[in-house]
């Protein structure tokens, strides 16, 4: 299945389906996931990525379990707007992902993702440990609500 834009990602999902976020990092995977209206956007878990097979085995198991029916990944493209090593990483991943499985996703341009979901949890007075247990998940669901808001004015 190919990338599809954020406005054609549930074109031909039910109806009632969620919606997973994923902020990948290098050493975690941010899950986030949408209500079945595909309104809200919550922070849901963390993967500790160890191996892709490993990784997507995770990632699937939750994916069934909350009845998962497309994916908003987040493209960390530069500041100017160019896509470097991270956006080949990322385009890699949903490569390998979707040989595995037909599942349909959408890339989300996540700059500043992490840098405003790390400004809400210090002005919240987090703890460093508290904000490192959290950030990827929130990333995550930052971009999940940003693509869902934009599937909301399309």
């Amino acid at each position: 299945m190919p990338i599809l834009p954020v406005t054609e990602l549930t074109a031909d999902l039910p109806r009632y389906a969620r919606l997973m976020g994923l902020d990948l990092g290098t050493k975690t995977i941010g899950l986030a996931l949408s209500d079945v209206m595909r309104s809200i956007a919550t922070p849901f878990d963390t993967i500790r990525r160890t191996k892709f097979t490993k990784d997507v085995e995770a990632l699937f198991a939750f994916m069934d379990k909350h009845e998962v029916a497309g994916l908003v990944i987040g493209l960390p493209v530069e500041m100017d707007g160019n896509e470097g090593a991270r956006c080949q990483s990322t385009r890699a991943f949903v490569r390998n992902l979707t040989n595995l499985r037909d599942v349909p996703i959408a890339l989300w341009d996540e700059r500043l993702s992490t840098a405003a979901v790390t400004r809400t949890l210090l002005e919240a007075d987090a703890s460093r440990a508290r904000r490192a247990e959290v950030v990827d998940k929130m990333a995550a669901a930052y971009i999940l609500q940003g693509a869902l808001d934009a599937m909301g004015r399309s």
